[in-house]
């Protein structure tokens, strides 16, 4: 979730207007209200002053992502035109004459 979308969801979720949590976080209503559009973006103490002046806290999940890394391969772009024909090789459905073992039966 984007910052400008945590602070309005906050502020909606606590029943409060721009006026009213802009007062209680010690801010400014136009400041509340470009946080908000994602015009600008607050510091961490501003962000944590408004989300506890909404009545929530802060929890940060981490998620583990690839990491960039040059490859033999090229770009990215080209690894995806790669997949893609790589993938038009095989049917978008297999033949209803398929002659293959379903797994989880015996025959």
């Amino acid at each position: 979730m984007n910052i400008h979308n945590a602070i309005k969801n906050a502020r909606q979720q606590s029943g409060l207007t721009v006026s009213e949590l802009a007062r209680l976080a010690n801010t400014s209503h136009s400041a509340l209200a470009a946080y908000e559009s994602g015009s600008k973006v607050p510091k961490i103490e501003t962000l944590e002053r408004i989300v506890s002046a909404a009545g929530f806290a802060i929890d940060i999940h981490l998620e583990k992502r690839m990491r960039h890394h040059s490859s033999s391969t090229g770009t990215k772009g080209e690894e995806l035109e790669q997949v893609l024909e790589l993938a038009q090789q095989f049917p978008a459905r297999p033949s209803r004459n398929l002659n293959a073992p379903i797994f989880g039966r015996t025959p």
